[in-house]
């Protein structure tokens, strides 16, 4: 039985504890749309229903950036919804320090979120002057290149084992027609794409100068040159790509019309929908096969002060769940991301989650730029890549200078 399968019966039988004195609907905004996401959130939608709850989706196209603010708006205009998703960090900081958002700390301390959720910097983020306001619900990590195995193929060159031979194999991948990198239009792809480069190419030390201690001599350095250089290689690669969503550039790499995609683990829900098998079909290099670092970024739900006592209690009912370890799995299978929950069983994980995890086992993991950086320094940073990317005449010198002095402001 495959893992889809797996995760399948696991959902259908799962046996849910929880109770709730009055069963209501709640509505759940969040941007995951595309098929892969789709599949993952039904899981817990499914799984939300059978405590006698209905979960109301609220879905919102055009990912985090778009959805965000639309999510923000309402909650601060006085018509919240339920729940609401958001990275893990500091993007529901501000609603939390003006009381908007529902203390869970009661529901983390009956369930031992602190003992259970792992690594701890997940649930570190959700906690604000020691109280807990929000649920993990995976951990994601962008440190992924995507490669095609049938485009290799038809170019007649090796699978490459890291982003350097990648590079190099760029020329015949283009004499073949294959676009060698698949990139899209979103400002927070070509942002993830060089914060990707940062960590892989410059590894541990260099990101935490960059983002932690934001470092100004390393941040106009040498060392982040190459950085740029790399990101300049990466634009040359993605010309062509005439693509808008982070799926759409996927698909490229699923149908072979492109050899790669730097992209987080997400990326993995839409190859297990068209069928494609890792390892056969395709191939994943974690930290692009140079430096195996991943970020704990990820997901997590907020739950907005209701007026409805029979909501907040159905709120109660829905955190408890989106932590419950038998959803877990269903629901991190079905998404391609790592569970929050150290104590579940991903037995039936496929290759490419297995290396996931094996980084996750040896202590690999950093805090994610939505953990180390504010929600306006994070858009300065994308609108700053967006534009490099879209403009060839901006030099790799001229984005490094702008990329320092966003830093240099980060509040």
């Amino acid at each position: 039985m495959n893992f889809r399968c797996i995760a399948a019966v696991l959902a259908a039988t799962v046996a849910m504890p929880f109770g709730a004195a009055k069963a209501t609907d709640l509505e759940v905004t969040h941007w995951w749309t595309s098929g892969g996401e789709a599949a993952a959130v039904a899981e817990l939608a499914k799984a939300f229903d059978a405590t006698g709850n209905h979960w109301v989706d609220g879905a919102i196209a055009g990912s985090g950036g778009t959805a965000r603010p639309i999510m923000i708006s309402r909650i601060t205009g006085g018509d919240p919804m339920g729940a609401t998703q958001f990275n893990h960090g500091r993007q529901a900081q501000e609603l939390v320090e003006a009381g908007l958002m529902r203390d869970l700390t009661d529901v983390a301390t009956k369930g031992h979120w602190k003992d259970v959720i792992k690594p701890a910097s997940l649930l570190d983020s959700c906690t604000i002057d020691g109280k807990i306001y929000c649920a993990p619900v995976n951990i994601h990590s962008w440190q992924w290149l995507w490669l095609s195995n049938a485009a290799f193929k038809k170019a007649g060159v090796e699978m490459p084992k890291n982003w350097n031979e990648f590079v190099a194999a760029a020329p015949a991948l283009e004499k073949a027609g294959i676009q060698p990198l698949a990139l899209g239009g979103q400002p927070w792809q070509a942002s993830g794409l060089v914060d990707t480069l940062l960590i892989s190419l410059g590894g541990k030390d260099l990101y935490m100068k960059v983002f932690k201690d934001k470092d100004a001599a390393t941040i106009s350095g040498p060392e982040m040159a190459k950085v740029f250089k790399a990101a300049d290689d990466a634009r040359k690669m993605a010309k062509g790509s005439n693509v808008q969503d982070w799926n759409q550039a996927t698909n490229m790499v699923i149908t072979g019309k492109a050899a790669g995609q730097i992209m987080g683990d997400w990326a993995q829900g839409e190859f297990q929908l068209a069928g494609q098998v890792a390892g056969k079909d395709y191939s994943c290099l974690p930290g692009l096969g140079l430096n195996e670092y991943l970020t704990a970024g990820g997901d997590a739900f907020y739950f907005p002060k209701l007026k409805d006592e029979a909501k907040s209690k159905a709120q109660d009912v829905l955190a408890e769940t989106i932590v419950d370890p038998k959803v877990q799995v269903a629901f991190n299978l079905k998404k391609g991301s790592l569970p929050i929950r150290g104590d579940v069983d991903l037995a039936s994980a496929n290759d490419c989650m297995k290396k996931g995890l094996a980084i996750l086992g040896k202590g690999n993991v950093l805090q994610s730029t939505d953990q180390m950086l504010s929600a306006d320094t994070q858009k300065q940073k994308e609108d700053l890549f967006s534009q490099f990317f879209a403009n060839p005449s901006m030099t790799p010198e001229a984005a490094q200078k702008r990329f320092a002095e966003i830093l240099a402001d980060a509040d």
